[in-house]
C-alpha cells in the first residue's frame, strides 16, 4: 500500500493505492475509493540506420529511388519569428503591413521574470501577426510571418 499527498490548487488530497497491476489501480482518494483503468504503454519505434557497404573499389552509385538526405526546398519568401522560449507576450512594436529591417525589435515576451525582445531576422514586410499582446506561447510557438 502506497500513500501519497497532494496539493492542487491549493487543495490538498491524500491518494493511498491500495491494488494496482498492469492494467487496474484501486485506490483512495480522500477516502473515496476509485478503480482506474491504465492506458497501455506503447513503445516508439526505434529508427533505423542503414549503412551502404563500402568496396575497395571506392562508393557504389545510389539507386535512383528517393535520397537519403534531401536539400530544404527553395525559400518561398516568408519568413516566420518563433519564439525562442516560453512566456507572455508583454507588447507588440509592429502591426500588419509594416515594413521590418533586420534586427528591428518586432515584440516583447516575458520570460523568466526577463523582458526578452524579439527581433526580425530579415528585411521584408510583416504580413501576419498570429499572437496577441497578453498571449501566453510555448517555445517555437510562429509568432509574425514576414514577407
Amino acid at each position: 500500500m502506497k500513500e501519497f499527498n497532494y496539493k492542487i490548487n491549493g487543495a490538498p488530497y491524500r491518494v493511498v493505492v491500495t491494488k494496482s497491476d498492469s492494467e487496474l489501480v484501486e485506490l483512495e482518494v480522500n477516502g473515496t475509493p476509485y478503480t482506474v483503468e491504465l492506458a497501455p504503454k506503447s513503445k516508439k519505434p526505434k529508427p533505423v540506420v542503414q549503412r551502404q557497404p563500402t568496396s575497395a573499389a571506392g562508393p557504389t552509385p545510389q539507386s535512383t529511388s528517393t535520397p537519403l538526405v534531401t536539400k530544404p526546398a527553395g525559400s518561398t519568401g516568408k519568413n516566420t519569428i518563433q519564439s525562442p522560449l516560453p512566456g507572455v507576450i508583454l507588447d507588440i512594436h509592429c502591426k500588419i503591413g509594416d515594413t521590418v529591417k533586420k534586427g528591428q525589435t518586432l515584440m516583447i515576451l516575458e520570460a523568466m521574470k526577463m523582458e526578452n525582445n524579439i527581433l526580425a531576422n530579415g528585411n521584408g514586410k510583416v504580413t501576419e501577426i498570429l499572437i496577441q499582446k497578453g498571449d501566453s506561447v510555448l517555445e517555437g510557438t510562429d509568432l509574425v510571418v514576414i514577407e
